[in-house]
Parts: structure tokens; sequence; C-alpha cells
């Protein structure tokens, strides 16, 4: 029984984690991929 509800629930959550992502409005836009090229928060400084 346990062996069941553990698969369930980790199952669970990796389906909901896909949707989730899924879901997000910057998935299909390059833009937001260009903007987060030029705005880095852990590059060097000053490049």
């Amino acid at each position: 029984m346990i062996d069941n509800l553990s698969l369930a629930l980790t199952h669970g959550l990796m389906l909901l984690a896909a949707f989730l992502l899924l879901r997000r409005p910057d998935l299909d836009r390059e833009d937001a991929a260009l903007r987060e090229k030029t705005h880095r928060r852990w590059g060097k400084r000053g490049a």
C-alpha cells in the first residue's frame, strides 16, 4: 500500500511540475531568453 502511495505521490508531483512549466508565458518567446542574457545577475561584472 505504501509503495503505491509513494509512486502516485511522486508521479503526481512530477505531472504538476510539468504542467506548471508548460503553462509559463515566456516558454515560447525568444525575446525572454535575450533579455535574460543581457540582464544576468550572476555574470561577470562590467561585461
